[in-house]
């Protein structure tokens, strides 16, 4: 152990006269540790939003969507063929989008209703692992086929809570273009019987969208053989771009493609600009605690101007003098820093038992599904993240200690032994 590290060690464990010193000290610390476990914690819980919002929206949606220009699209069969011939797909199937009103014995609510192929649906998207009761199996069920046998429809937990409906029960689909009759337009009217339930975890989706099957919507929406669009999942999504341009490339006609992140460009860049925002805004703490080192090594300097004449005076270098202050300094740095990664990383990795014991105890909730997209506090702890805010945290805490650590080399001997 070198002398200087050995001398800043022992001035930051002695007792000293000047108690409000170590209260500083023990500030420093304390904020250090504060400003990093908040950063870890806010920066993994807007990660982990990010990627729960991904995974919800694209559970949902496919990675690319082939839409016709200005009409939809006829030849869907052959759309879709020429789709899986791209490299990277994993997963085609046509879809209809269309708005319409369910109403039921109690309540009406107006969705969206998307008609969407039973056999090739799971290929594009996650429904079919989402439905929490009954199946997608009773939407194959033809519009006016058997006598007495409805077509089923599926629709989200929240909105059969808002319907007050379980699967079998019969709710009514209404279509805003009506059919012109004699006494005027009258809306379109179907009855259906709720075959499924699903549950995505993100309160826009279950509570405003309803499924029915291709031929129905076709049917009901009078849209003759035509689809809006055809969905396009991917093997890998960052890859969208790529596919997008070739499934162009390749159909040669009147259609045009759309992207995840063309779909969702400003909920994701709005995420990333927060992020960067409450990186800086949560930085202030650690700087801050930078100014407390700082005043606590410039008071240590003021009381140690007897020992640092001393050693001064039997041979130690201006370089010496300044790293005993700096090792000092670079102890609180570090102890601070480690204290609030391990702090931070903790709670993040734990954070749904923490918001749980929250909720429990001040009986509310943080995160009202109502309100927010998803129903609970996501976190993911991101390794390049840690270390990042534990190399910037450092980083302040060394910078810190250069001033006061300069003006310790800088003072002369004789000015500080000539009144002792």
């Amino acid at each position: 152990m070198s002398y200087e590290f050995f001398v800043g060690l022992r001035y930051l464990r002695a007792k000293r006269k000047q108690t409000f010193v170590s209260v500083i000290t023990v500030i420093s610390i304390l904020g250090i540790t504060v400003g990093v476990s908040a950063l870890i914690i806010v920066l993994s819980v807007m990660s982990g939003f990010e990627d729960t919002l991904k995974e919800k929206i694209l559970g949902l949606n496919a990675h690319v969507v082939v839409l016709g220009m200005g009409h939809g699209i006829e030849d869907y069969g052959r759309v879709g063929d020429v789709s899986r011939s791209i490299r990277g797909v994993a997963g085609v199937s046509p879809f209809t989008y269309n708005q319409a009103m369910l109403s039921s014995a109690s309540s009406a609510v107006g969705v969206v209703v998307r008609g969407v192929d039973v056999k090739t649906v799971g290929e594009a998207t996650v429904i079919p692992q989402m439905m929490k009761e009954g199946s997608l199996k009773g939407l194959s069920v033809k519009l006016g086929g058997v006598k007495g046998e409805l077509p089923g429809i599926a629709i989200g937990r929240e909105l059969a809570s808002k319907l007050s409906v379980s699967p079998g029960d019969h709710i009514s689909l209404i279509s805003p273009t009506g059919t012109m009759t004699p006494a005027g337009p009258m809306p379109r009217m179907t009855t259906f019987s709720v075959s499924g339930i699903f549950e995505l975890g993100m309160y826009e989706y279950d509570s405003s969208i309803a499924f029915i099957s291709l031929g129905n919507a076709q049917k009901f929406f009078r849209l003759g053989d035509t689809v809006t669009g055809v969905e396009i999942k991917l093997a890998d999504m960052d890859d969208a771009a790529r596919v997008a341009d070739d499934v162009m490339r390749e159909l040669k006609g009147p259609y045009w493609t759309r992207t995840w992140e063309d779909m969702n460009r400003n909920l994701f860049s709005a995420l990333k600009l927060e992020k960067v925002t409450m990186f800086i805004i949560l930085t202030l703490i650690i700087l801050v605690a930078a100014l407390n080192i700082i005043s606590t090594l410039i008071m240590v300097v003021m009381e140690k101007h007897k020992d640092i004449a001393i050693l001064k005076s039997i041979g130690a270098s201006p370089g010496s003098i300044m790293k005993i202050f700096m090792v000092e300094g670079a102890i609180i740095g570090v102890i601070g820093t480690t204290a609030g990664a391990v702090f931070g990383v903790t709670v993040a990795m734990n954070l749904e038992r923490v918001v749980s014991f929250i909720e429990g105890v001040f009986h509310f909730k943080i995160l009202p599904p109502s309100v927010y997209y998803i129903d609970k506090l996501p976190s993911r702890v991101d390794a390049a993240t840690v270390i990042t805010i534990v190399a910037f945290s450092l980083g302040i805490s060394f910078l810190a200690t250069l001033y006061p650590s300069w003006q310790a080399a800088r003072m002369r001997p004789v000015d500080s032994l000539r009144y002792e």
